[in-house]
C-alpha cells in the first residue's frame, strides 16, 4: 500500500494482514481524491470502516486539516495507529474504536467516507442513517444498490470501477 499523492506521495503504509480487510484500490482513491480535491483543503475528514487507514491517510495527505479514523477490529486499529506514527500525522488524526454507526452520531466533519464489509449490506443503511456531514460518500460493491436518499442525504454521483462503486450523498 501506497499514499498517492500530496505531502506524503509514495511513501509506503502497512497493511492488515489477511483477508478479513479490504483496502480501497489505487485507482479508485485516486478517482476519489480526484473529485474532493476542490474542496478537501481545510476540510475535517472521517474515514469510516478505516481497516489500515489508506483513504484517510491519502485525505490528509491532500490538505485535510483533520482525520477521524473509525473502525472496531484491534489488529486493524493497531495497523492505523502505526501508520499514523509512521507519518507523523499524530496532531491531525484521531482514532475511535467501536461501531461505525454509533461514531457517527456524535463526530462532526464536513466529509464522511464509508467502507463498510460488503457481507455486511445493513452497515450502509446503519451509517448512511447517522452521518451529518455535508458529504457523505459510501464505496459498496457495484452488484449492491444503495437508496438514492438516506434521510437528508440524496445521492447525486455514482462512480464504477470494475467491481467497486462510489456512491456521493449531499445534504
Amino acid at each position: 500500500m501506497r499514499i498517492i499523492a500530496g505531502e506524503f506521495r509514495s511513501r509506503k503504509i502497512e497493511s492488515v494482514p489477511g483477508m478479513d480487510v479490504r483496502p480501497t484500490p489505487d485507482r479508485l482513491r485516486e478517482s476519489l481524491f480526484s473529485i474532493l480535491q476542490p474542496i478537501l483543503d481545510g476540510a475535517a475528514f472521517v474515514d469510516a470502516y478505516a481497516g489500515c487507514g489508506s483513504v484517510g491517510l491519502e485525505a490528509i495527505s491532500r490538505g485535510a486539516r483533520r482525520v477521524t479514523f473509525i473502525e472496531k477490529s484491534s489488529a486493524a486499529l493497531d495497523v492505523v495507529r502505526r501508520n499514523i506514527a509512521a507519518l507523523r500525522v499524530t496532531a491531525r488524526a484521531s482514532v475511535v474504536r467501536g461501531s461505525a454507526p454509533q461514531a457517527l452520531e456524535t463526530i462532526a466533519a464536513d466529509i464522511v467516507f464509508l467502507d463498510p464489509p460488503y457481507t455486511q449490506p445493513g452497515e450502509y443503511d446503519a451509517a448512511l442513517a447517522k452521518a451529518h456531514a455535508p458529504l457523505v460518500i459510501a464505496q459498496h460493491s457495484s452488484t449492491h444498490a444503495l437508496a438514492n436518499s438516506y434521510g437528508p442525504l440524496t445521492r447525486y454521483r455514482i462512480v464504477k470501477q470494475g467491481d467497486n462503486s462510489l456512491s456521493f450523498y449531499r445534504r
